[in-house]
């Protein structure tokens, strides 16, 4: 279960303190799949972010199976994004020069996995997503927009973290490879029993997902 109770973000700027996000409360059980919608500035990447525990809330808690993150310190916090968080980004943020093999034993270089186990894990995961044969030995110049983001979605989920937070996942990708990847991340949220959180601005593929969350000036104005 991924609980958020009353949080607020502020930052200070030239002009006086900005709340990004203002007084949100949602909850999200353990296998759905939930989509943040809203126009530009609505607050979407700051939530994700404080989700994420990339950031910290102003007020309010944040609480990933009873735990209430925004009261970790720094080390607990790196565990928490390690092992119980993964993250797919629009731009795929994948490394040039590793295969999509390399690219998805990455997260357990930092583990205290076997090598033998770490292959075999993330070969696993590749077939999973549809990156088969050959094409798990190729880097991401060699693979299409599509066939990347399969490898990002599979390299978060490289150490079976609890939740997934996808921004922008279908950006940079045509239509029908976009709903392949949506429909995907919804096989996964629920073989894996993840929570998937993605922020979004296609309506029709947020319509689509089990929870939908619209933020307008940083604030929940529907659900």
């Amino acid at each position: 279960m991924l609980e958020v109770k009353k949080v607020t973000k502020q930052f200070s700027s030239g002009s006086g303190d900005v709340t990004a996000v203002k007084d949100i409360s949602l909850q999200i059980p353990a296998g759905k799949f939930a989509s943040i919608i809203g126009k530009s500035g609505s607050g979407k990447s700051t939530l994700l972010s404080l989700l994420g525990a990339l950031d910290k809330p102003t007020s309010g808690s944040i609480e990933v199976d009873g735990q209430d993150i925004t009261r970790l310190g720094d080390r607990a916090l790196n565990t928490y994004r390690g092992k119980q968080i993964g993250f797919v980004f629009q731009s795929y943020n994948l490394v040039p020069n590793l295969t999509a093999l390399e690219n998805v034993m990455l997260p357990l270089e930092f583990t205290r996995v076997a090598r033998r186990e770490r292959v075999g894990r993330a070969k696993s995961l590749l077939d999973q997503v549809g990156i088969t044969g050959d094409k798990q030995q190729r880097k991401p110049s060699r693979l299409s927009g599509g066939e990347q983001q399969r490898v990002a979605i599979a390299r978060a989920l490289a150490n079976q973290p609890k939740v997934i937070l996808a921004d922008e996942p279908t950006g940079n990708l045509d239509s029908q490879t976009g709903k392949m990847i949506f429909d995907l991340l919804h096989s996964l949220a629920r073989s894996q029993n993840t929570t998937i959180v993605a922020v979004t601005h296609d309506l029709s593929i947020a319509g689509k997902t089990d929870m939908t969350f619209t933020l307008s000036d940083g604030k929940l104005v529907k659900q």
